[in-house]
């Protein structure tokens, strides 16, 4: 997958956690890992939505909680914008 994929699907996730997601206490937009991984249209648009959360973690767009995210583990862990 070349760079300018991965931003693309990164921008995308940024949009379907604001879709998906309301606003924390502290302002930033956060969702369940359970609420992505279970969505439809999420799952239409990515590939590898653990991927994707991995990249976006990497370039300090978004925070969650670990390293790794699996299903139905990790349902209930906030994916939170930064």
């Amino acid at each position: 997958m070349d760079n300018s994929h991965v931003e693309e699907e990164v921008k995308k996730l940024v949009e379907e956690v604001t879709r998906l997601g309301a606003p924390n206490a502290d302002g930033n937009m956060t969702v369940k890992f359970g609420v992505l991984f279970a969505d439809e249209r999420c799952a239409n648009i990515f590939e590898a939505l653990v991927g994707t959360l991995r990249a976006a973690k990497k370039r300090k767009i978004l925070t969650f909680e670990g390293e790794m995210l699996f299903q139905g583990v990790h349902d209930n862990v906030d994916v939170i914008l930064l």
